[in-house]
């Protein structure tokens, strides 16, 4: 493994979520010091004109990395972004072998566009709604287990989702960890679940996994926060 102990700490803006442990999970695993700057998204920190600066998306996480590529610091927003910068930054876990790296791409960017949207509808219908809404939760658990199945179906025949261990095994992890939460038996899909032991198996996404835990509120939030977190519109 290479010896990152010297370089400039990485400022993370976090809050654990599956979105901010993709990012804590690679930087344990790679060595790479940094900084958390905990983003409390249930009290609006997000929202917070600093933070806008480097995340316009008013999402976490995002990156300042005071040794940008020029010399200079500069600040990423989107975790597959983010996951790709660093990959690149450090060497590591994204390879630069063009059909491996297409491969890794393909599986990040599937959970960007699939997994993610569609686990966190499913986690929000399931948990947070309300109302008991039959067709939407009916329709994002079900869109999970399809995609649990899609997952499943690769892990058949590779250790990881891209073959050897990467970005992208990271990007999903925290969007298979406690499927329960989303209506989904793990037992139905014995090689993700084979997967899912091997990821949590692994002491540095264990850490990643942890940070902040401590953090997080239990129970539905409550009415301010629901307004912060689901109430939001453009803000003009």
């Amino acid at each position: 493994m290479k010896d990152f102990s010297t370089a400039p700490a990485i400022e993370l803006y976090y809050w654990p979520t599956p979105n901010g442990w993709k990012i804590t999970v690679f930087l344990e695993e790679a060595g790479y010091p940094y900084e958390i700057k905990y983003v409390d998204i249930g009290k609006g920190e997000q929202f917070e004109p600093s933070f806008l600066r480097i995340a316009p998306n008013n999402r976490m996480p995002a990156i300042i990395d005071p040794d940008g590529p020029d010399g200079a610091p500069i600040s990423v927003f989107e975790s597959g972004a983010i996951l790709q910068y660093l990959g690149r930054k450090t060497g590591l876990f994204y390879p630069t072998d063009v059909r491996a790296r297409v491969a890794v791409e393909e599986w990040l960017f599937w959970q960007m566009g699939n997994l993610g949207p569609m686990a966190g509808q499913a986690h929000h219908f399931r948990n947070y709604a309300k109302e008991n809404m039959e067709y939407p939760v009916e329709r994002y658990t079900n869109e999970v287990n399809r995609l649990y199945g899609v997952m499943n179906t690769q892990l058949a025949n590779n250790e990881y989702l891209a073959g050897e261990y990467s970005i992208a095994d990271m990007a999903c992890v925290g969007w298979v960890k406690n499927p329960e939460r989303r209506g989904q038996n793990i037992e139905e899909f014995p090689y993700l679940k084979r997967w899912l032991e091997t990821m949590l198996a692994r002491p540095a996404v264990e850490r990643g996994l942890s940070l902040g835990v401590e953090k997080r509120r239990s129970g539905s939030p409550d009415e301010a926060a629901r307004k912060i977190l689901f109430g939001q519109r453009s803000r003009k």
